[in-house]
C-alpha cells in the first residue's frame, strides 16, 4: 500500500509538471544585446578601509538613503559625506531585500572626507536574448539575474542597446572565457523593466524568425538538443549540445545539465563562455530553456533553466 501511495504521488507530480502552464508561441533569440542598468540606490562594490566593515556594511549592500535622504546615484553619496565634515552618518541599506541601518563616521583623508567604500550606480555589459513574444513585444534574456556581489541588483531603469561580438576569449578549465561585445548603431532598441533571479525582462523591437512552441518541463529529456548563440559579429548560429540530466525540482536557474558537442562552437569558444547566458535551448522542435551557467572546471558543460521558469518570472 505504501508502495502504491508513492507511485501515485509521483504520478501526480508528473501531471502537475505537464499541465501547470500552457504552451506559448515565442521567437527564439540567440543574439547578444548591450545592457545598461541604473540601480535603485547605490551598490557597495569594494572597501578601501576596514572601518565600514567593522560598522557592519558588506559588499553588495545597496545604499538607499543617508540620514533619511533618498540616494539614487554615487554623486549624492559623495556630497553627503563631504557635507558631514566628519559627523556620523546613518546609512539605510538594502541587503537581501531587507532594509537595515548602520552608523558610520567619515574618514579624514588628503582628498577630503571619505567613507572607505567604493560604490557604483550603474552596470553595463552584454547578454543573450532568450525569446521574443511577437504578441506583445516583450522579451526575456540571461536566464539568471544581474547580481552585485551576492545580492540581486535592484534596478531603477534599464536600456537595451544593439551590439555585436567583437572578439572571444576562449574558455579553459579553471578560467571561464567571455564574449567581448561592442555597441553598434545609435540609441537604444528596448527597455529593461525587471531584474529577477530567472532573468531580465522588458520590451524590445521584435527579432526576426518564426515563432515556435514552448515545451513543458515534463517534455524535456536527456538527449540531443541545440542552442542558438551569437559568438561572431551579429551572426546567430545553431550549435549541437547534449542534455545530460534534467533537474525539475532543483534551483530556479539550474534545471538542465548540458554539454557542448558541436565542433565549431568548441573551436570558437571552448564551450560556454560569459555573455552566452540566455542562449535559447531547443529540443524536438520546441523552445525548452536557456543557458545560464558554465562549469568552471569544464567549459564544455553548463546549466540551463526551463523556459517555464523564465515565463513565470516575466
Amino acid at each position: 500500500m505504501k508502495h502504491f501511495y508513492r507511485m501515485t504521488t509521483a504520478g501526480l507530480l508528473l501531471l502537475l509538471l505537464c499541465f501547470s502552464t500552457s504552451a506559448q508561441q515565442l521567437i527564439p533569440g540567440g543574439n547578444t544585446i548591450g545592457l545598461s542598468l541604473q540601480t535603485d540606490g547605490v551598490a557597495i562594490v569594494e572597501f578601501s578601509d576596514t572601518v565600514p566593515q567593522r560598522a557592519g556594511l558588506r559588499q553588495g549592500d545597496i545604499i538607499i538613503n543617508i540620514n533619511g535622504q533618498p540616494i539614487q546615484d554615487a554623486r549624492q553619496v559623495g556630497a553627503a559625506v563631504q557635507a558631514s565634515h566628519g559627523a556620523p552618518l546613518e546609512l539605510g541599506v538594502l541587503r537581501g531585500g531587507e532594509e537595515k541601518s548602520f552608523t558610520i563616521s567619515p574618514l579624514q583623508t588628503a582628498d577630503g572626507w571619505r567613507l572607505g567604500i567604493y560604490v557604483r550606480d550603474s552596470v553595463t555589459g552584454i547578454g543573450t536574448v532568450t525569446y521574443y513574444d511577437p504578441d506583445d513585444g516583450t522579451f526575456g534574456a540571461l536566464g539568471h539575474g544581474v547580481n552585485d556581489g551576492a545580492a540581486l541588483l535592484p534596478i531603477r531603469s534599464g536600456a537595451v542597446l544593439p551590439s555585436e561580438v567583437a572578439a572571444v576569449s576562449r574558455g579553459a578549465a579553471g578560467a571561464p572565457g567571455s564574449l567581448q561585445g561592442a555597441i553598434c548603431g545609435r540609441g537604444q532598441c528596448g527597455v529593461i523593466e525587471k531584474n529577477t533571479p530567472q532573468g531580465i525582462f522588458g520590451t524590445i523591437e521584435p527579432g526576426a524568425g518564426a515563432a515556435i512552441e514552448t515545451a513543458k518541463p515534463c517534455e524535456i529529456h536527456p538527449g540531443a538538443a541545440t542552442i542558438r548563440a551569437n559568438v561572431r559579429g551579429r551572426q546567430v548560429e545553431e550549435f549541437a549540445v547534449e542534455i545530460s540530466a534534467v533537474y525539475p525540482n532543483d534551483s530556479a536557474d539550474r534545471n538542465l545539465l548540458l554539454k557542448v558537442t558541436d565542433p565549431t562552437l568548441l573551436s570558437l569558444t571552448g564551450g560556454i563562455v560569459q555573455g552566452m547566458s540566455g542562449s535559447p535551448i531547443l529540443q524536438d522542435g520546441k523552445l525548452i530553456g536557456a543557458v545560464t551557467h558554465v562549469l568552471i572546471d569544464d567549459p564544455t558543460e553548463g546549466y540551463g533553466i526551463f523556459i517555464d521558469n523564465m515565463l513565470a518570472a516575466a
